[in-house]
């Protein structure tokens, strides 16, 4: 799979933009504040609809206009798709595939999958449980349509239950309807808490090796699922944690609480491993992505890299870019100097100045 080109209008910084890409890899340099990191967003957010930056619709709107364009052209195993995605300032966003609206995101499934490596993937190693939880979910989402529909289910229940808890106190016969949502959280709790675990079982298998050849084996690298709580005690602890949630408004356990440790040696990494570990655990993580879609859909990822060279020593770089050379890259970075001095195949090379895109020299 890979992208063939795609087209910006008022997207972030750019007023009108289209740019070619090459199926290897494509470096888009430049100094900092330029706009190369939106180009990888605007990919991302087409293939996806979701920003990997977290932004909302109305953010990604050029300054000044009521909305914004994004059209990308891919190819998947020798089909061609067309893309459009609209995003507006007050309303919901529109996607088209091959100029055919649709209504759910999932509808995009099957066509794209990326992995993205940030200088901010730390914060998975770092973070609270949030973070941990979005990245399990983002995986999962991007391989298993039927997780999706999962997730969206017990998140929309979540909501309605929490909104009837809130609202209880004014009107108490809201409490009556409590049941149904109980029903919902717990029919679709239960599988999420079974794929995450199933999941992280998976990962756990291509992490080791990865980890091990960033480290020279001399570290073991586990991911330890924490759930909140377990499939077969769900039901009583919602039960028993009812009073709890109505005094405090919102729904006390679930797999919303869920959170995974990072282990290197036996060791917590988030507490007590150097900054070096965790960084080095965060990259292995992303790099096990990759292997994940190559193992589940017999195909490869299409690769963001914004700026993350400068975060890695040189060992790291060059684990990183010989670990990515035969699938399609789109890479930002200040400078060239890393990719010269790793012999790193240069198939594309764009210089990037306030929203142009510009050939080298």
């Amino acid at each position: 799979m890979f992208v063939e080109s795609i087209e910006l209008k008022n997207f972030r910084n750019y007023e009108d933009l289209s740019l070619k890409l090459n199926p290897g890899a494509n470096i888009l340099y430049g100094d900092n504040a330029q706009g190369k990191t939106n180009i990888l967003e605007a990919v991302y957010l087409c293939g996806t609809t979701k920003s990997h930056r977290a932004a909302k619709d109305r953010e990604m709107i050029r300054f000044g206009g009521e909305e914004s364009h994004i059209r990308m052209f891919v190819r998947r195993q020798d089909i061609p798709y067309r893309i459009d995605m609209h995003l507006k300032k007050n309303r919901a966003k529109g996607i088209a595939i091959n100029e055919m609206p649709i209504k759910k995101a999932s509808e995009l499934f099957g066509i794209l999958n990326f992995v993205c490596f940030s200088p901010e993937d730390l914060n998975i190693v770092k973070n609270g449980p949030a973070e941990r939880r979005r990245f399990l979910n983002l995986e999962l989402c991007q391989i298993s349509r039927v997780y999706m529909d999962e997730l969206t289910k017990y998140s929309k229940a979540l909501d309605q239950r929490n909104r009837l808890l809130k609202e209880s106190a004014f009107h108490p016969d809201y409490l009556d309807t409590l049941e149904v949502w109980d029903e919902q959280l717990l029919h679709y709790g239960k599988k999420l808490i079974m794929e995450r675990r199933h999941f992280l079982l998976f990962l756990n298998e291509l992490l080791s090796d990865i980890h091990s050849g960033l480290t020279g084996g001399k570290e073991e690298i586990v991911l330890v699922y924490e759930p909140d709580v377990c499939e077969e005690d769900f039901e009583n602890r919602l039960r028993e944690n009812r009073d709890r949630d109505l005094h405090g408004k919102t729904t006390s356990a679930g797999p919303h609480r869920d959170d995974f440790s990072i282990q290197i040696n036996g060791i917590d990494v988030r507490r007590f491993g150097s900054q070096g570990q965790q960084r080095t655990a965060a990259l292995s993580m992303k790099l096990s992505e990759i292997e994940v879609v190559k193992r589940i859909t017999d195909d490869t990822p299409v690769l963001l890299l914004d700026d993350v060279l400068s975060e890695l020593d040189s060992s790291r770089q060059n684990y990183l870019l010989q670990s990515i050379s035969q699938v399609q890259t789109l890479i930002t970075c200040t400078g060239l100097d890393e990719f010269v001095g790793h012999n790193f195949p240069m198939d594309q090379v764009y210089r990037v100045v306030c929203g142009q895109i510009r050939e080298p020299g």
